[in-house]
């Protein structure tokens, strides 16, 4: 059997092994195939011609896949030796006896190789496991072997190196070390930040040669943000709640480097939300558990040597002592050492608060209270006595291209919360008034209870400038009662209510009534949007256990949480009728029992949209390039903005934009000479296995990184071992990726990151591919993206989220919170652009409801059907799709001032005689592009019905024209009286103008 392995002699790049490494480690420089072979293997040199020669490996693997094949190789003919037998195998060594087939010379013994199975970008390595090749006749020879001389260990990269933090202890080593500690309950192994902790179940054998309880000696600049760790390893019980204190520094008594200066990443920190972080770290026997220490240097230290204590502490063991020397030199970094993370010096970002100061963002305004109406752009949120939303009104223009002077009332009357008691009596409440806690630009926030004879009503709610409102109604039971009932009615104005999307159904026209259950585990279902174009309400059902779910493909596996409240065990609901110009949402979590002092949280949240009226222009001439390129071809191309997602040479690892940001710098400094924008992939949803940061993460337990069944691509395996979701993997650089948790400090650094990368490496802007972090990182992200006159442009692509493994949710549903920070949509794969009805293209793909607009993906999209919403696919994704064409028309009717006149609104000039034939007329001034498509179930013909005098065109003067667009259609002239063909999904792009 030939293997595909190079001719060439591999180049070694040594990993410095320690004095007592017994065997070295080298790098093979991606020298084989891992995806055959695996990702490590022995060197053997065998000395002499023989029939057999026996080799020893003292590997030290930390896998535990000890029935793995075993496969050797001659390194002269690349071939693959069948006579082969194995001995005793465990994971400290492993016995191989192999037929020489080429004498003396060197020989590699392959001993954890797989095979790939699955999707290539989700595989799954398949461990082979040991199989018998060997003849008969040669076993019976093995006797007579001649002993083999093991060179070194050998992986296929660096990345892929054991060495030296998983390069395991031998039992008889642990033995020795327990012996020698027998009188501790645990042993502490300080460690430096260049070796991350790797291994939960083993100790490093770096470990026994250096002892435990050691001293621990570093160095570090002025300014830094300085690093190091503590492994903790108990002996003779379960550890609870550890941590660590640490005394002052001090270099004699000169200079001190105080110990609030110092702190544990896994025990204290700042969350995502900027409340404080304390986590109880408990470590169980025969485990190891690694403590990151971070200290904030000062700058205007002198330099020298600083001493102190580190002092590891548990509720149950004594606490230990830890010598500690800082040896403190060097000029002062400016930038704390940040420029060098793979010193771990960005771990003080998962603390950061940088960014969440609740400021205005533009475009929206300052929020303006005037009694119990509160006033943001485009709408007026009024409080009811009760705390509760008394009135909602929008102002947004019919077009969405400005705002109206009259209101749309988005309520046909005040929310109500209803108790009724057992037998079905209401509990009537009296209301003790609104107070206002919190009155800035940003928010408005408020209290207020109401009572009844048997319960009492907490209400805080508060409302910010996007127009999210969130509300915590807290009910405590004044005595023991039985409820048949506790809802909420949300009566909605029929005029604001024409679409619907969420609880189970697509977006399109509001039915009549609808009955809905929660279904959380296979459901990621817990609210709805209801609105019009101009006017609507996006409202969530939860309690104060919310935890986001994970989304993308693996809802599944950490669903919504049932609100105790309105779930009540499956027993709530949502229910919606219509009668007399309302439309009712009723909220009801259905019969319990409540004790005297139990509480429930009926919690909930509200969007009002529209969140600002539409950019058109803003649309015409943003054009995108979604493909890594030369600046000059993408200019000449048309395009303005060029979108680098990761798998490309600037930006190779996925959601960890850093390692190549020298390259990334140089490329956007051209585009940008180019008069190009660049924006970069990044988002928090899954971090690739490059991650400097990995194993300090994953330190951290659950915290940044979900549970899961672990497997995935071999690297993942090897080097995580377990409780992990495997997620993206780019096999062309074998980039691997896990699913992080959901709302974590690592948002912290994300927006960290977006700064850094702003400022430092001048991106424009960010892709996101799908969002998994809430609107408050949204916020963060948008400010730092838009400091200092940097543009910020944010575009959101999704997946149609409406499936299985997703949890049945509509996209825009799911994002719609971050929409108010959105410059464009793109959605996406999975959308059906020619099965789909108008109103799910205005209610799930276009983003008009919300002040959006967007672009086409999935097989290029409908290029007819996108153009009635301003929407064209994005270049270069679908052969037979270019834009360009398309953009050559806009300029030449000079898109830009124009006006965007939809089917939707009563000002559209130019419409169709044939009710599925749609026209959306771009107006400027005597002239119209129109925009024409069909939803016909076949081919059709339709009449234009022309407003001439909207238009401002005489209709004695006019010419109706179709110009020649490539793959769109053929040049043809029309008059205003004649019939038009359209084909089935098809339709025209049309001028109207006076004749010159």
């Amino acid at each position: 059997m030939k293997l595909t392995l190079p001719l060439l002699f591999i180049s070694l790049v040594s990993f410095r092994p320690s004095v007592a490494q017994e065997l070295p480690y080298v790098s093979g420089n991606n020298s084989w195939n891992p995806d055959s072979l695996g990702n490590v293997r022995a060197v053997i040199d065998v000395k002499q011609k023989s029939a057999a020669a026996a080799a020893v490996i003292d590997w030290r693997r930390r896998d535990r896949h000890t029935d793995s094949e075993v496969i050797v190789v001659d390194s002269a003919t690349n071939r693959r030796i069948l006579n082969v037998k194995t001995g005793h195998i465990s994971r400290e060594s492993g016995e191989v006896t192999f037929e020489p087939v080429s004498g003396s010379g060197t020989y590699y013994i392959y001993y954890l190789p797989y095979k790939v199975q699955g999707r290539a970008n989700y595989p799954t390595a398949n461990y082979l496991k040991r199989s018998n090749t060997a003849s008969a006749a040669w076993l019976t020879g093995l006797k007579n072997a001649v002993p083999a001389k093991v060179r070194h260990i050998e992986a296929v990269n660096e990345m892929s190196s054991p060495y030296p933090m998983e390069v395991i202890a031998k039992s008889g080593e642990i033995k020795k070390l327990l012996a020698a500690n027998a009188s501790r309950k645990y042993l502490v192994f300080p460690e430096d930040r260049m070796h991350p902790i790797r291994m939960t179940d083993d100790l490093p054998q770096r470990w026994i040669a250096k002892g435990a309880n050691r001293a621990f000696r570093d160095q570090a600049q002025p300014g830094e943000n300085y690093t190091f760790q503590i492994g903790v390893y108990p002996l003779s019980l379960s550890l609870n709640n550890v941590r660590i204190r640490f005394s002052d520094l001090k270099q004699g008594s000169r200079a001190v480097i105080p110990a609030k200066a110092f702190s544990c990443l896994n025990t204290d920190g700042t969350g995502w939300d900027a409340q404080p972080v304390r986590k109880q770290v408990s470590v169980a026997q025969g485990k190891v558990q690694a403590l990151w220490c971070l200290a904030d240097i000062p700058a205007n230290i002198p330099a020298g040597a600083y001493t102190g204590k580190v002092y590891v502490t548990a509720s149950n063991a004594p606490e230990t002592a830890i010598d500690i020397t800082l040896q403190i030199g060097g000029p002062v970094l400016a930038d704390k050492g940040i420029s060098e993370p793979q010193k771990q010096t960005r771990l003080a970002w998962l603390n950061s608060t940088m960014a969440q100061q609740n400021e205005v963002i533009s475009p929206s305004l300052p929020l303006q209270r005037q009694g119990n109406a509160v006033s943001l752009l485009g709408r007026r949120f009024t409080v009811g006595a009760n705390g509760l939303p008394e009135r909602i009104e929008t102002y947004f223009t019919p077009e969405m291209t400005g705002l109206s002077a009259t209101p749309k009332e988005v309520l046909k009357a005040p929310f109500r919360f209803v108790a009724t008691a057992k037998g079905g009596n209401v509990e009537k409440w009296t209301d003790q008034g609104v107070r206002y806690t919190e009155q800035s630009p940003g928010t408005v926030a408020w209290t207020a209870s109401s009572t009844s004879a048997h319960l009492r009503m907490d209400v805080t709610g508060h409302i910010e400038f996007d127009g999210f409102v969130a509300y915590d109604v807290k009910v405590t039971a004044l005595s023991d009662t039985e409820l048949d009932d506790i809802y909420m009615d949300i009566p909605m104005s029929q005029d604001a209510a024409r679409y619907m999307m969420g609880l189970n159904l697509k977006g399109g026209k509001r039915p009549a009534s609808y009955d809905w259950k929660w279904e959380v585990a296979t459901k990621n279902q817990d609210g709805a949007w209801i609105g019009d174009v101009n006017a609507g309400l996006n409202f969530s059902l939860r309690d104060e256990h919310y935890v986001r779910p994970l989304n993308t493909n693996f809802y599944l596996q950490k669903p919504l949480l049932l609100p105790t409240s309105w779930g009540n065990a499956n027993k709530g609901g949502i229910r919606i009728s219509e009668t007399d110009g309302q439309v009712l949402v009723r909220n009801y979590s259905g019969a319990r029992t409540m004790k005297k002092g139990e509480s429930l949280h009926y919690n909930f949240t509200l969007l009002i949209t529209p969140f600002h009226a539409l950019d058109t222009d803003a649309q015409w001439k943003t054009r995108f390039y979604h493909r890594y390129n030369d600046p000059d071809s993408i200019k000449a191309k048309g395009a303005t903005i060029v979108n680098i997602h990761h798998a490309t040479p600037i930006n190779p690892y996925i959601n960890y934009p850093f390692i190549e940001h020298k390259a990334m710098k140089a490329y956007i400094d051209k585009a940008h000479q180019d008069g190009l924008q660049v924006k970069i992939y990044n988002t928090v949803r899954e971090l690739s296995n490059s991650a400097y940061e990995l194993f300090p993460l994953r330190s951290l337990g659950h915290e940044i990184f979900s549970p899961g069944k672990g497997l995935g691509y071999a690297w993942l395996q090897e080097h995580l071992g377990d409780d992990y979701i495997a997620a993206w993997y780019v096999p062309e650089i074998r980039d691997a990726a896990v699913v992080n948790s959901g709302m974590s400090r690592w948002h912290n650094y994300y927006v960290e990151g977006m700064n850094w990368l702003t400022q430092k490496v001048g991106i424009d802007g960010i892709y996101l591919d799908d969002v998994a972090f809430d609107r408050t990182t949204m916020k963060r992200v948008k400010r730092v993206l838009t400091r200092d006159g940097h543009p910020g442009y944010i575009d959101l692509h999704s997946a149609n989220q409406y499936n299985k493994n997703d949890g049945f949710n509509n996209s825009a549903n799911l994002y719609m919170e971050h929409f108010p920070y959105l410059n464009r949509l793109w959605f996406g794969e999975y959308f059906d652009y020619e099965q789909n009805n108008p109103d799910f293209f205005m209610t799930e793909v276009s983003g008009i409801p919300f002040g959006l607009m967007g672009e086409m993906l999935e097989n290029g999209g409908n290029p007819w059907r996108g153009l009635i919403y301003g929407m064209t696919n994005r270049m270069p994704w679908k052969e037979g799709s270019d834009a360009r064409a398309i953009w050559k028309v806009w300029d030449a009717f000079g898109m830009q001032g124009s006006k965007m006149l939809g089917y939707w609104t009563g000002a559209n000039p130019v419409k169709t005689d044939h009710p599925q034939v749609l026209t959306t007329s771009y107006v400027q001034d005597k002239r119209a592009l129109v925009s024409i498509a069909s939803w016909a179930e076949g081919d059709a013909s339709f009449h234009l019905n022309i407003d001439w005098k909207k238009l401002g065109i005489d209709p004695q003067k006019a010419q109706i024209s179709a110009p020649e667009i490539i793959n769109f259609q053929s040049a043809a002239n029309f008059t205003a009286s004649q019939s038009i063909p359209v084909t089935k999904g098809r339709g025209w792009l049309l001028i109207i103008s006076e004749k010159p």
